[in-house]
């Protein structure tokens, strides 16, 4: 049984999504379900903005919001938890209304700190653009190498990752370098995950020589 203080969250959060796309009252659910606080806020905002047809605004305004509170003089303001929620949520409007931000992400962030969950909000900004992400047919990809690759490798690389997906899903490429494998690739694509690093390798022949000596 849901507790009180949850089921009122998700009260609120259903108020949030209905006040900001009347006169639709049909929750349009995203293509990727997030659990917890911050999956019940963008899921609502995901819900509004989808049935606005803004979907790509609001994820654009978000980034932005995630940008104003890395500043160190708001951050300094607005998630010290001494600061009143009074002046809170009057430094956030006036963020809001210069930014010029739409309804759907001003009702959200003020939403956010009425509730005294502004610590949230980039947790609810990750959770929007992962569904924006699967929304899109991204496919997260990170591959990590012990050094750069050139291009032409690169280009190789691409084009064997991008045979694995399916028709209408992009790959989302993103590549990193860790001296530490020694040598080889370790790829995560999706849920999957495949090691052909040279240190798990090694690893894994020293702990066959043991076994057998």
């Amino acid at each position: 049984m849901a507790s009180p203080a949850v089921s009122g969250l998700s009260r609120q959060v259903r108020c949030f999504s209905t006040s900001v796309a009347r006169p639709f009252t049909k929750l349009v659910r995203p293509p990727v379900q997030v659990y917890g606080v911050e999956g019940r806020y963008a899921t609502a905002l995901y819900s509004a903005a989808s049935k606005q047809n803004k979907l790509e605004q609001v994820e654009k305004e978000l980034l932005r919001v995630a940008q104003i509170l890395k500043e160190p003089k708001m951050a300094a303001s607005i998630l010290n938890p001494f600061t009143k929620r009074s002046i809170k949520v009057k430094s956030l409007h006036d963020m809001t209304t210069k930014e010029k931000f739409s309804p759907l992400t001003s009702n959200l962030i003020n939403l956010l700190a009425e509730n005294g969950r502004l610590t949230s909000t980039p947790a609810v900004i990750s959770a929007f653009s992962t569904m924006m992400s699967v929304h899109r047919g991204e496919v997260p990809c990170t591959v990590t190498t012990a050094s750069p690759l050139d291009e032409a490798t690169l280009s190789e690389l691409k084009t064997v990752l991008n045979s694995f997906l399916s028709k209408g899903q992009v790959l989302k490429l993103e590549v990193k370098t860790d001296p530490s494998i020694m040598g080889g690739m370790i790829v995560r694509i999706g849920e999957k995950y495949v090691d052909m690093s040279a240190k798990t390798k090694i690893q894994k022949l020293s702990k066959a020589m043991r076994e057998v000596f």
